[in-house]
This record gives structure tokens, C-alpha cells and sequence, in this order.
């Protein structure tokens, strides 16, 4: 039974993505720390075959993956009928349930959770939910795309070239020799669909280049190769949309060569400082691009923007724009809402309008951070996206 007095959170893990076990221990934060006196929460896992059970896990079973085989879980799906505004819960009797959902996280990461497709669904059932909109997660979500429109809007990124699979079979000794006479060495290979650093090479020579291609191939058909550059990585949250707020940039002190998935989710060996070893003007400069780039890409509520900062301390190159943060505790977008400095307003945005709860009234006021509302059809899709509080 469902409380009338509550707003219903959902609550997505999992995914069909190579980063499904991200998603299962950056959830267990959610369900860690949601206050429950304010919002009932439902848990949907989806499986790597693309199951979507609901389940009562914890967030212990979430991260080990023992939460699939739990008795108690049942097939769900979310309805993209907006008069059922919610979930359908199919029981293990034969009955189908309908759920009234006030507000989805999708906390997945990857395709099929991070590049627009549960966003359009959530956009077609009407439901709000956590994080960017339909477009800018497709952008952030592809490399190549989201390196395209930071030069158009003059934000400093590395040197960069993007092949498909089929130019790469066609002719992978003429990309090769693109890729060292535009980049020179060492290279960066990279999926252009994939987060967590999965599938990304650094590379020095032709034979490495031709290696770290096929393993970027197993994760995506599109490649991206960008120039190393020599500087200190260093990440920054930006929240909200009219205007957006940025943090102040924290460092990456990768225990790795470069910031690898195991040095980010398993060995732990990697540490974040906040704020990053630099100048005071080079901090403000910074968030200033973060901004640039989350308006760039169409971001609203909540995006973490990565930088290296040449030794020079010439401007920020800039790396990608996440716009659901894996959230880990050692990472740095859980760290930062502690640590901001003076809010930084990005470029202006039109007024975004307020949705409506299950009585119709608004519930602006009590709607987790970074919430669009996608029940009113409107193009300005964001209701109430939190800012950050002063310092």
C-alpha cells in the first residue's frame, strides 16, 4: 500500500551496459542515505539481459549482484500511458499492480540508462525524474558528439579524431596514420559510447594504437582518439539551471598511470583533494568552463565536468561532461556539496516551471535535487532543480 502522505521515489540500477556493476554500488548510496520520512522508495534492478525486477534488496545485495536471485522480486515495467503515471508490478499470483511514481533516479550508467533512452521513456510516461534531459544525456553520453559542440561554443578541450567501425575496417592503416600525424604521442583510445574508463587505452606507437582500436571496438562501433595532455585532472559539479552553479574544482590523484575503472571503483587507491593545487584564478576559471560546458551540451539539474589543467596553468582542457555522476564515496561529486565555494552562475536560462504531485499542487519544495518534471509536455522540462546553498 502506498502512502498518500509521501512522494514516491523509484529508484533504477543495473543496466544492460559494461557498467552495470558501477550502477549496482553507486545505488546503494541512494538507498543508504534518502530520507525516508519524506519519500517512499522502490527499487527496480535491471539486469544485464535487460530484466526489470522490482526488489527489496539491500544495498549490500544491490552491490554484489545477489539481489537477482532474491524469492521476493517481481517483473515490473514503467508505462509510458501517462494515465497510469507509474509502474506495473506483476505478481507472482497472476495480478498486475499498478504504482503511482512521483519521482525516477535513474542511477545507471552507460547505454541503455545514461545516453536518453530511459529518459525518453520517462518523458513519454510523464513522470520526473533526476538528472539531464533527453538530449543532452545522447550528447554527453557520445565523445565524439560532446567534443564537437565544445569547440562550437569555445570551450577548451584536447585535440581529438573520431572514426566509425567501418571506416576503421575499411582503411585502419589510413586512420592510424591520421591519428599520429593530427595527435602525435602518446594517444588516448576511447569508446565514444562508454563511461568509467572502460575500453580506454593510452597508447605510444602504431602497434599499440592498432590494439587499443579492437578493445575500443568491443565496447562501442565508434572510436575517438584524443591528444595526451600533460596536467593535473580535476573535476567540477555543477548543479541546477537557472543559473547553473558551479563547485569549486577538486583534484584526481589517480593511483594509476591514468584514472583506470579499478583504480576508480576497485583498489581505491586513487584520492581527491578539494580544493585542486591551484591558483585562485585558475580554480575561477574553471568553473567558468564547467558552466560553459553544461550549458553547451543542454545539461540542467545536476553534471560533473572533468578538466586537465595544462602545467602552464593555460586554460582547461576539457575531457567530458557526466551528467548523472558515478556516485562512490571517494569520488568527488559526493564530496563537493561540502566543500563549495562562492556560488559561480553560468550563462542565464529561461524561468523553468514548477510540476505537480499527487494532489496537483506543486511539490516543488520537497522534490530531490535536479528534478525534471516531464508531465506538463512544455520544452522547458525542469521543475525546481535545486541550487546550491551559499557558502
Amino acid at each position: 500500500m502506498q502512502s498518500a502522505n509521501k512522494m514516491c521515489v523509484a529508484l533504477l540500477f543495473g543496466g544492460m551496459s559494461s557498467e552495470h556493476e558501477v550502477s549496482c554500488v553507486s545505488v546503494g548510496n541512494f538507498v543508504r542515505n534518502i530520507d525516508r520520512s519524506k519519500y517512499e522508495v522502490l527499487t527496480v534492478g535491471i539486469t544485464k539481459e535487460g530484466r526489470w525486477l522490482y526488489t527489496e534488496a539491500t544495498a549490500e545485495q544491490m552491490a554484489d549482484g545477489s539481489w537477482e536471485e532474491l524469492p521476493g522480486n517481481m517483473a515490473c515495467v514503467i508505462s509510458p500511458d501517462r494515465a497510469d503515471h507509474g509502474m506495473i508490478l506483476f505478481t507472482p499470483d497472476g495480478r498486475v499492480e499498478k504504482m503511482h511514481l512521483d519521482v525516477v533516479i535513474p542511477v545507471l550508467h552507460g547505454l541503455w540508462g545514461e545516453d536518453g533512452t530511459v529518459q525518453g521513456l520517462l518523458e513519454l510516461a510523464g513522470i520526473a525524474y533526476v538528472g539531464c534531459g533527453v538530449l543532452a544525456s545522447s550528447v554527453c553520453m557520445d565523445k565524439a558528439v560532446a567534443n564537437a559542440l565544445f569547440e562550437a561554443n569555445g570551450v577548451p578541450h584536447t585535440k581529438w579524431v573520431a572514426a566509425n567501425r567501418w571506416e576503421i575496417e575499411k582503411d585502419l592503416e589510413g586512420v592510424c596514420a591520421g591519428v599520429e600525424q593530427k595527435l602525435g604521442w602518446p594517444v588516448f583510445v576511447k569508446p565514444a559510447n562508454a563511461g568509467s574508463s572502460v575500453g580506454i587505452s593510452k597508447v605510444s606507437n602504431q602497434e599499440e594504437l592498432k590494439a587499443a582500436i579492437a578493445l575500443a571496438l568491443e565496447n562501442d562501433r565508434k572510436v575517438v582518439f584524443e591528444a595526451f595532455v600533460d596536467g593535473q585532472e580535476v573535476e567540477c559539479a555543477v548543479i541546477g539551471s537557472d543559473p547553473a552553479v558551479a563547485t569549486r574544482p577538486g583534484e584526481i590523484l589517480a593511483g594509476a598511470e591514468f584514472y583506470t575503472y579499478d583504480d576508480k571503483y576497485k583498489n581505491g587507491v586513487s584520492q581527491t583533494v578539494i580544493p585542486a593545487h591551484l591558483p585562485e584564478a585558475k580554480l575561477d576559471e574553471v568553473k567558468t568552463y564547467a558552466a560553459m560546458a553544461y550549458t553547451a551540451l543542454n545539461c540542467e539539474g545536476l553534471a560533473r565536468c572533468d578538466f586537465f589543467v595544462e602545467k602552464e596553468h593555460r586554460p582547461g582542457a576539457h575531457q567530458r561532461d557526466q551528467h548523472l555522476p558515478r556516485l562512490y564515496r571517494h569520488q568527488y561529486v559526493p564530496q563537493a556539496d561540502g566543500a563549495r565555494g562562492p556560488a559561480g552562475a553560468g550563462p542565464h536560462r529561461p524561468t523553468d516551471r514548477a510540476g505537480s504531485g499527487k494532489d496537483g499542487k506543486s511539490s516543488m519544495d520537497n522534490r530531490p535535487i535536479g528534478v525534471f518534471d516531464s508531465g506538463s509536455g512544455r520544452p522547458d522540462r525542469c521543475a525546481g532543480a535545486a541550487q546550491a546553498p551559499a557558502p
